[in-house]
């Protein structure tokens, strides 16, 4: 069994998702529990901070794209952060670079959650 947990931290009206471990299929439905609770709050800013996510499955991906309609339609976005050049390949591979906007850092993806309204 591979070890994942995902830790939340909110900023405002932006909440991170700190992401450890492997996130298969195994351990995907903890991550989408978490962006179910998100979305169910009305938190529509997301920021997935990959820095310890050591590998990604298909089924973790699909847990992105089940939320990525519901939270774009309420004004929102998920942007990632702090991927490894490993975990960018994967996401890269199945053409999410140009769905999603992925920055090298947390506080990018802050400050461009900052600008959208100015």
């Amino acid at each position: 069994m591979s070890e994942f947990s995902v830790h939340r931290k909110d900023m405002d009206e932006i909440s991170v998702l700190n992401l450890d471990g492997y996130l298969d299929a195994h351990t995907a439905p903890s991550f989408e529990e978490s962006l179910k609770q998100l979305v169910d709050e009305g938190r529509f800013k997301i920021i997935v901070n990959c820095d310890k996510l050591a590998y990604i499955s298909s089924a973790g991906l699909g847990v992105f794209m089940g939320y990525i309609e519901d939270v774009r339609a309420n004004n929102g976005d998920i942007k990632m952060s702090n991927m490894s050049e490993k975990v960018f390949k994967i996401f890269d591979l199945l053409g999410f670079p140009s769905l999603y906007e992925i920055v090298d850092e947390e506080g990018e993806a802050v400050d461009k959650f900052s600008n959208i309204n100015s």
